[in-house]
């Protein structure tokens, strides 16, 4: 007996300019924070930094591609009818807010252990979206796994500036 491999359609023109705006609004959602509370302040910049401590340019370009992860897998949920999908869509929606309230908690309110206590509550969230989102789609779920990757390696970096500079 031969096994047929399912054929997979191209998006079309509508589909595509979908998630293009999907895109568009993950990051437009993402960066507002960063737009309303500059880290180009004396206070920041008198923190003492970890070793470890990336060059400027490294948060708009990880962030940016990130946001773009972020909208192209929502955006494979959104269309989806598979069951889960609404709590998936939930989770992601949870885990922006608390990526969103992160930077004027750092930057604005000048907290970096209430910043701390956000961003473990967000690696908690993410991970609870990228399981919701695999039951839905293994491929939006696979393009959260960068975003985790980041905010981990951001979560430790929250807590070594909080703990040189406490």
């Amino acid at each position: 007996m031969e096994t047929r491999t399912p054929i997979r359609r191209l998006p079309d023109g509508g589909s595509i300019l979908a998630a293009i705006g999907f895109v568009v609004l993950v990051n437009v959602v993402g960066s507002v924070p960063g737009v309303l509370s500059s880290p180009d302040t004396a206070w920041f910049r008198s923190l003492e930094k970890p070793w470890f401590y990336p060059p400027d340019i490294a948060f708009p370009v990880a962030w940016t591609l990130l946001f773009t992860l972020l909208g192209i897998a929502l955006w494979l949920v959104w269309r989806s009818d598979a069951d889960g999908r609404r709590l998936a869509l939930g989770l992601f929606v949870a885990q922006m807010a608390f990526n969103v309230a992160w930077t004027p908690a750092f930057f604005t309110l000048e907290a970096p252990l209430v910043a701390l206590g956000i961003i473990i509550a967000l690696w908690v969230l993410i991970t609870a979206t990228i399981a919701a989102f695999r039951r839905v789609d293994r491929r939006a779920a696979a393009l959260l796994l960068p975003y985790l990757a980041w905010v981990t390696f951001a979560t430790v970096l929250n807590f070594e500036l909080w703990r040189l500079n406490a």
